[in-house]
């Protein structure tokens, strides 16, 4: 019961006594925030500044984003250490998203550092990163620039300046940057393969083996300069550790894709897409592949593949219309084809390849179920209907269907039709709301004369007149 005894001697004014029931609380209860905050209170209170700051800190290092316990650092530090009251007004404005503020807030405090480089260093990286959030890669650039003129530097800022330099394409000023830091002491795992990949980048493979540690990067720039038999060997005795790795997969189809074992290399690749599946480096290795083979078809569908999972749709689209032209009897790429055309607005286009589906696959229920919405709204109920039996050939129980399909009848006025596509779906659809309103429209059908001659649709009379004109 200490927090309420603490609580009610708070509230009567005696601060010294419930400081130290508080205290005890806190003795059983270190990581509560709510008692932290209620500590660091009667800290204040009592003038105990250096013990409230503690507490605040603590209750930070549980949850770096607590707004109550920045604003208490605040009033803490403002007549005190304006450097740490600006570090915190900066921290607390970068919680509330208030991104400007808190770099101006971050801009003075480096101004109360007075040279320091501890209190310096870790200001400016944060502004750097500050500046890369607001999108201006060149002020931060500057800062992290800043930061590397400190022996304190640490490796994140040769990371955040070599990968801001990549972005823009200047590698020579990315390589150096990571080689600098290098020499600076920073002999990180981290900064050694992204230097390597930067190398690999700057065609310069012989660099990438005297930079990795990591055998598969060496491997792969052995490959680069065309060491087979090394590279080979290195391959068939590497750790068991790697042979899990998806880049141990790439790197064997990459050797016999070298050594012009093209069947071994697209088996290679199977292993690599088990780890990686839509990776485009999968399609981008097969399709290479595949041009080797002479076997023009697979190469373009693969190439389409590539182009799709880098959200290239149009390039996508254009390879698979060439592999179209090549051979037109792959159903699954003629569903691709028509799924992408779809999904780009090109609607009518994509009826072409899905009609050529349904005669592909007879049973394909997505191509009769686009067909015949398709028809319909274009105003051919006949064709419409017609789709939609083929689809209930393949899908006998799709109950939404054959209360369309009997709709569609009784729009074209052919009643007997329509009548018995009611009855097949009375007899197996389950019942409920839908049955009911299904039951009333067969009983008002079957209660209304039929007519003694079957009316034309809209556009068999359309049809009809067109053709009656042409005769005069």
């Amino acid at each position: 019961m200490s927090i309420e005894t603490a609580e009610q001697l708070e509230e009567n004014g005696q601060y010294e006594e419930a400081y130290a029931e508080y205290k005890k609380s806190y003795s059983h209860s270190p990581n509560d925030l709510s008692l932290l905050a209620q500590l660091g209170h009667v800290a204040m209170i009592l003038q105990k500044s250096d013990e409230a700051v503690e507490y605040y800190n603590k209750m930070l290092t549980l949850d770096a984003t607590n707004p109550t316990a920045y604003e208490q650092l605040m009033d803490i530090y403002i007549d005190t250490d304006k450097y740490k009251y600006y570090v915190c007004r900066g921290n607390y404005h970068t919680v509330q998203q208030q991104i400007e503020h808190a770099i101006n807030d971050f801009q003075k405090a480096v101004a109360h550092a007075g040279g320091d480089e501890e209190q310096v260093v870790p200001v400016r990286f944060v502004l750097g990163t500050l500046y890369e959030e607001m999108g201006n890669p060149n002020k931060a650039i500057d800062e992290y620039l800043k930061v590397l003129d400190y022996e304190s530097a640490m490796p994140e800022t040769y990371l955040r300046l070599a990968n801001l330099y990549a972005q823009d394409d200047v590698l020579g000023s990315a390589i150096e940057t990571l080689e600098r830091a290098l020499q600076a002491g920073h002999d990180h795992e981290e900064i050694r393969e992204s230097l390597a990949k930067l190398y690999f980048k700057n065609n310069t493979p012989q660099k990438v083996k005297e930079v990795t540690k990591n055998k598969l990067t060496e491997i792969k720039a052995m490959l680069a300069l065309g060491e087979l038999a090394e590279a080979k060997k290195e391959l068939e005795n590497i750790d068991d550790k790697y042979k899990n790795d998806a880049q141990y997969f790439a790197l064997l189809a990459e050797y016999y894709y070298t050594s012009k074992d093209y069947d071994k290399a697209l088996d290679s690749v199977d292993k690599y897409a088990e780890k990686q599946p839509n990776h485009p480096l999968v399609f981008q290795m097969r399709a290479l592949i595949y041009e080797e083979k002479q076997d023009e078809y697979m190469a373009t569908l693969n190439w389409a593949k590539y182009h799709l999972v880098r959200d290239q749709k149009d390039v996508a689209i254009n390879e698979l219309l060439g592999a179209y032209q090549l051979r037109n009897d792959d159903a699954d790429m003629v569903a691709m084809l028509a799924s992408l055309l779809e999904t780009s607005g090109e609607v009518h286009q994509a009826m072409e390849f899905y009609s050529r589906l349904a005669e592909l696959e007879p049973n394909n229920k997505t191509a009769m179920e686009k067909l015949s919405r398709y028809w319909e709204e274009n105003g051919d109920n006949r064709l419409a209907a017609e789709y939609l039996e083929k689809l209930l050939d393949a899908d006998k129980r799709n109950f939404a269907s054959m209360k369309k399909l009997a709709d569609l009848y009784q729009k074209m006025r052919d009643r007997d039709s329509a009548i018995g596509w009611y009855k097949k779906y009375l007899q197996t659809a389950p019942q409920n709301e839908e049955y009911d309103v299904v039951k009333a429209k067969l009983d008002k059908l079957e209660n209304t004369e039929a007519p003694t001659e079957q009316s034309e649709s809209l556009l068999d009379k359309i049809v009809d007149f067109f053709t009656k004109k042409n005769e005069y």
